[in-house]
């Protein structure tokens, strides 16, 4: 297991590297780029700068998140080969540069979706926050004003600018596509790259959609074990692999993320953890990290890797705001640097134990 740190870079994020670099067992830094139009080529020499940052604060960027799927091969419409093409060229560049894995989604429009961005909890801290029955009744345009409120003048990824533009455009391109299209797209392009992440070493980790269903009548298709299946199915190379997120497939009380981790883990070369709470209306908040906070078996599922070993990335994912601190909706410094620390522990703990049976044999 290595741990990582998901970083906006060094003009988009609130965090330095330095302060980074104080967590302990931290050594990689899942990055992108960030102000890159959605589409367009990662060209070497912007890669190159931003691993050697990377590199001279001390750790290492094999883990890309995320390099975002365009809209058109989502439609499928006529643009999709050109941006295909444009998304080998970026995986051809990355792989030159030590990149092993890069995270992407397939959800239409929207990438992660809340309704509150500081939602406040009982201790004291506030937390991203879903609200299933506001979205019922939300205009789309509503909940874009909200996230662009919330952004404290940094980029906000899966919310890019020139998408949120076309948001009316794009909402009416998808009246045709169901989730059955839906696939059908994601079959092109992943049977498309995959010869080329095959060739340049790398494996392309899905994440699950955020939420785990349908919002504002777009279809969704990684929802839940059943969606692995299929995609296997669709594609068995091991470079067409998961990016397993407690947090995202876990807001469902429809998937349980404990057994989904045991069956899956194998295929996941990158995992993010995090803890939810699900109220019975189906809304969800965000959650410190410690297992009785959240409805999420954080220990069981670290268990679960220790036992076997995991050899994959694993970075905490979304975190409560503490003690003040002015960062990015869920992605500030302290909680998810205390996340590290009881991921951490769970992991030597287990590792111990693992130890201890061994001695006593």
């Amino acid at each position: 297991m290595e741990m990582t740190f998901r970083w906006y870079g060094k003009d988009n994020d609130t965090i330095s590297l330095s302060d980074v670099k104080q967590i302990p067992n931290t050594t990689g830094i899942v990055w992108a780029l960030h102000e890159k139009p959605v589409g367009e080529i990662w060209e070497k020499e912007e890669i190159a700068k931003e691993i050697e940052y990377i590199t001279d604060n001390g750790f290492n960027g094999k883990e890309v998140e995320s390099v975002n799927v365009h809209e058109s091969i989502k439609l499928g419409d006529e643009s999709r080969d050109y941006y295909i093409e444009n998304y080998k060229k970026t995986i051809e560049n990355l792989s030159e540069f030590g990149v092993e894995v890069i995270c992407y989604n397939f959800m239409p429009v929207f990438d992660w979706t809340r309704t509150e961005m500081f939602h406040p909890l009982e201790d004291g801290s506030t937390a991203l926050y879903f609200d299933y029955e506001k979205v019922k009744n939300l205009d789309p345009k509503e909940l874009i004003e909200t996230v662009s409120k919330s952004s404290n003048n940094l980029t906000m990824p899966g919310w890019e600018q020139e998408k949120l533009d076309r948001i009316s455009e794009l909402f009416e391109a998808y009246k045709d596509i169901d989730e059955e299209k839906l696939w059908e797209h994601f079959s092109y392009f992943i049977n498309s790259i995959i010869p080329t992440a095959e060739r340049c070493g790398i494996k392309m980790a899905i994440h699950p959609d955020d939420p785990p269903y349908s919002i504002f009548n777009l279809p969704r298709i990684i929802t839940g074990p059943d969606s692995y299946d299929r995609m296997f199915s669709i594609n068995d190379s091991p470079s067409n692999a998961l990016t397993l997120c407690t947090g995202s497939m876990g807001a469902s009380k429809k998937n349980n993320m404990t057994e989904i981790v045991k069956n899956y883990h194998h295929k996941a070369p990158f995992i993010h953890l995090r803890n939810v709470h699900i109220y019975e209306d189906h809304s969800f908040v965000e959650t410190s990290h410690y297992d009785n906070d959240g409805d999420i078996e954080l220990a069981k599922i670290m268990k679960i890797l220790a036992a076997s070993n995991y050899q994959g990335y694993i970075r905490p994912d979304h975190g409560r705001h503490l003690w003040n601190e002015n960062c990015r909706p869920g992605y500030g410094l302290y909680d998810r640097a205390l996340g590290i620390m009881y991921l951490n522990g769970l992991w030597s703990a287990f590792q111990l134990n693992k130890e201890g049976a061994k001695n006593v044999q």
